[in-house]
């Protein structure tokens, strides 16, 4: 091409564009008359769809899927939002021409929804449509939760108890019951929910709560679909908080017990802890609670009676740690004993005085922690709240919401009478 001709044809383009351009000036598209503006608002689509089951109906069957679907011709859907009154949305797929959307998900039961529909028309137009209904109730069998502990202020080592009144076994089902027990608190804390069997979560921080924290439990699980014939079920809201940080370090080999407040050493104490055969566990224990008189057996811990290591006496200021019989009490009759040698059946004993200015001081939920002892290590569950001795990753490992599986989960045991 000369250029010559190359420059006659830019002309001509030209020209052709400013032709254009004057009546797109003049708020005319140049697309032509049928054009819409994009300032348009969407038209409302609703009578071009239709809900199944869940149009025009009193109450929908919770059970069956939602189903929507285009009627007008050449209209599809591009997007679908369902959620119900509580935020929760419905998962769903829709078909590959746009004509269908159906739900993934089963429907909550006896809950109220909102769908927010998108459409496009033949033209390319676009179109929403807003339906609301209200699902039926379920003859599905329910998991109900209660919570614990009671309300009331805590140490800030007391863990939070989910517990499930029917087995919830997959790694599926358990990640829904999972995300749908909230705990928030204020300040905020990372933390996360532990299965400690199929009936039983615990909840418990990265690290110790913080002093003066405001903690909220509740349950989003009511209606909601966890597996074949198994619905969430009711769920009472607990309100807790903590006090300031009270924590008790036992040294075995030292005796000696010193307490901390707010992490400032306030006192140290002569202690005597289990002898042979009776040793006191190693780790970190919560405070479970707290009795001013408690009568202790050899007995319930499976001494013989009439044997030389049996015992029946009533001890004061007993502060409890274990289910098993673990305390912290005043023991005047090992006095002698106290600062310098272990001669308990596996409690720590201490004077009369000292375990009643610690009974006046602890409260349920504060960490007493025994080290440097030969005895058995405290067991995460079972006998107690022994969660503390889980690091951060071996707890997570317990969260259906963290892991792809969950076997780190261990059995509750019965509670037991004390040991001295």
């Amino acid at each position: 091409m000369s250029l010559s001709t190359w420059t006659a044809r830019t002309a001509r383009t030209k020209f052709r564009c400013t032709l254009i351009l004057a009546p797109l000036l003049a708020g005319v598209t140049a697309c032509g008359a049928n054009a819409k503006s994009l300032s348009d608002q969407p038209y409302d689509a609703l009578e071009h769809l239709s809900f199944g089951g869940a149009g025009g109906v009193a109450e929908v069957d919770p059970d069956a899927p939602l189903k929507i679907s285009a009627k007008a011709a050449g209209a599809r859907i591009t997007d679908v939002e369902a959620v119900d009154a509580a935020g929760r949305p419905l998962a769903g797929e829709l078909s590959a021409d746009g004509r269908a959307w159906a739900s993934s998900d089963l429907l909550t039961a006896g809950a109220d929804y909102t769908v927010r529909v998108s459409t496009e028309n033949g033209d390319g137009e676009p179109g929403r449509g807003e339906h609301a209904f209200r699902t039926a109730g379920s003859q599905a069998d329910r998991v109900d939760v209660t919570f614990g502990p009671d309300q009331g202020t805590y140490g800030v080592g007391q863990p939070i108890t989910a517990e499930l009144s029917e087995e919830v076994s997959g790694q599926r089902e358990r990640a829904l019951v999972e995300a749908a027990l909230r705990v928030t608190s204020e300040p905020e804390v990372t933390g996360a929910w532990h299965w400690v069997d199929d009936k039983e979560l615990h909840y418990r921080p990265k690290d110790y709560w913080p002093a003066d924290t405001r903690i909220t439990v509740s349950s989003q699980l009511e209606g909601m679909a966890i597996a074949d014939g198994l619905r969430g079920g009711r769920a009472d809201a607990v309100e807790l908080r903590t006090g300031e940080r009270l924590e008790a370090v036992a040294d075995i080999s030292t005796h000696t017990m010193t307490v901390y407040q707010d992490g400032e050493e306030v006192r140290t104490l002569p202690i005597t802890t289990g002898k042979e055969g009776f040793r006191t566990r190693n780790g970190k224990k919560v405070v479970l609670g707290q009795e001013p008189n408690v009568r202790m057996t050899g007995t319930s811990i499976g001494i013989p009676a009439g044997s030389a290591e049996s015992y029946d006496m009533d001890v004061q200021w007993a502060t409890r740690l274990t289910w098993s019989g673990e305390y912290v009490h005043g023991a005047p009759w090992s006095a002698a004993s106290h600062g310098s040698a272990n001669v308990s059946h596996g409690c720590t004993g201490m004077s009369t005085e000292n375990a009643q200015w610690l009974f006046d001081l602890l409260k349920p939920g504060d960490v007493v922690e025994h080290v440097n002892g030969d005895g058995e290590d405290m067991a995460a569950f079972g006998n107690g709240f022994g969660d503390w001795n889980l690091s951060w990753d071996e707890w997570l490992a317990g969260s259906a919401l963290q892991q792809e599986g969950d076997d780190h989960a261990q059995p509750a045991s019965g509670r037991a009478r004390p040991s001295v």
